[in-house]
């Protein structure tokens, strides 16, 4: 098999951006340069384009097993090729959760079957995501999870979560959590603040996502343990977060791109393609989460994808299920919203998420000998969002121009993204 040349990009390298050119041989990257000779190799034009690590997404809902209608993983996959990634972390709230390794092993080999991103599973902290026992932790261990959450609710018992934290913590595992007090949010539909006011609908205060991360920092002061707070919303978070890491705590913290890019001031339409949890939140809180990403106090960007079906979506915006899709729009959306340059840019979708997850193949700058695991991504590709390789399309930037979108993605140096076309 030739080699395949990527020429005229700027490439992520353990020396910084470095225009030039990136040699293939199979599966690994054998000569980074400018000028590189292209006898004997497939010819790929990256002019205008960053070349670096392929991108990670850390929080990705696949919906198998159980909810296969909204999403599953051959669709999921190709949705995340053609949005840049080659790995994303799929989140264990499936019907039924991935609370034993059993599970585990069975995601992780579907992805392999569709072979088009790593599919990596995390794993329950409690036994079917029910907040009274702990799952079988070390069963998803040994079946390769390290990233273990309830996603979709909080551990509300801080003596159970000790437990989780103080076992994982010996392992080296990461205890995530979606931080959302159920006795503060209630029945809540968006942000408790002057929109939800003038629509007359039950809100949501930041408070809800506040205490929780509150009391979670000090339980991992308590154990020592890895923690990693899911889809951060608030300045107040935010706050949390940067005196956490200052104290020397083990913390790390993702955003969404819909909470870089919107405000509580969409939800006024009542679309429920801006209904997800946490809500929206007001203008400062988008300033502030996207600052952190910025000045790395937020260490990486998690989709949240969250797939529904047109039926599941097509209701009062109070009767709709929360949750939406992002793989495909999240290169564009970052940019959009966040000052990033190329190297930060890698930093927080590809180098952060890749070590947050394990992952040993994954988020490695560009040299000779590391994998030929790449994403291609064009920085001025302006499109618009309106038409998805998901099963479902319940999506914000629907309809909507973006600038940035990968160009190219090679797995393990096989293309599954060429040209902007998914690649079997």
């Amino acid at each position: 098999m030739a080699d395949i040349l990527l020429t005229g990009g700027l490439v992520a390298t353990p020396q910084g951006m470095v225009s030039g050119d990136v040699r293939l041989a199979g599966e690994v990257v054998a000569e980074v340069g400018p000028g590189l000779a292209r006898e004997g190799a497939e010819v790929v034009d990256c002019a205008g384009c960053w070349v670096g690590p392929g991108l990670v997404d850390p929080h990705v809902h696949l919906r198998e097993p159980g909810q296969e209608w909204k999403e599953d993983v051959e669709s999921g996959s190709q949705a995340a090729a053609a949005g840049g990634f080659t790995a994303v972390v799929v989140m264990p709230n499936t019907d039924p959760p991935i609370d034993a390794g059993h599970l585990a092993r069975f995601v992780a080999d579907r992805g392999r079957q569709v072979g088009l991103v790593d599919v990596i599973p995390a794993g329950c902290v409690t036994a079917g995501r029910s907040g009274q026992r702990l799952a079988h932790l070390d069963e998803l261990w040994a079946a390769g999870v390290r990233l273990f959450t309830d996603d979709g609710d909080s551990v509300a018992d801080a003596g159970l979560l000790r437990r989780a934290m103080e076992y994982l913590s010996d392992l080296g595992g990461v205890v995530a959590q979606h931080a959302e007090d159920r006795g503060l949010a209630g029945s809540g539909h968006l942000h408790e603040g002057e929109i939800s006011a003038l629509l007359g609908l039950v809100g949501i205060p930041a408070e809800a996502e506040e205490v929780v991360v509150a009391r979670d920092l000090a339980v991992t002061r308590l154990t020592g343990a890895r923690y990693h707070v899911q889809h951060v919303s608030t300045a107040g978070t935010v706050e949390l977060v940067r005196a956490a890491k200052a104290q020397g705590l083990a913390v790390t913290a993702e955003a969404a791109p819909h909470h870089l890019a919107f405000d509580h001031r969409e939800v006024l339409a009542t679309d429920p393609a801006f209904k997800m949890y946490p809500p929206l939140r007001p203008p400062e809180d988008v300033a502030a989460v996207g600052a952190a990403l910025a000045d790395g106090t937020i260490d990486m960007v998690g989709t949240d994808h969250a797939p529904h079906a047109a039926h599941e979506k097509d209701v009062p915006f109070e009767d709709a299920p929360r949750g939406v899709i992002g793989l495909e729009t999240a290169v564009g959306a970052v940019l959009g919203a966040v000052s990033l340059d190329p190297a930060a840019f890698f930093a927080r979708l590809a180098l952060a998420p890749a070590r947050l997850a394990g992952l040993e193949h994954h988020g490695r700058l560009i040299a000779e000998g590391t994998p030929a695991t790449i994403s291609v991504i064009d920085p001025g590709r302006e499109w618009v969002a309106d038409r998805f390789r998901s099963r479902s399309a319940n999506s914000p930037w629907r309809g909507r121009a973006l600038t940035g979108r990968a160009r190219h993605v090679l797995l393990r140096g096989r293309f599954t993204l060429r040209d902007e076309e998914v690649r079997w």
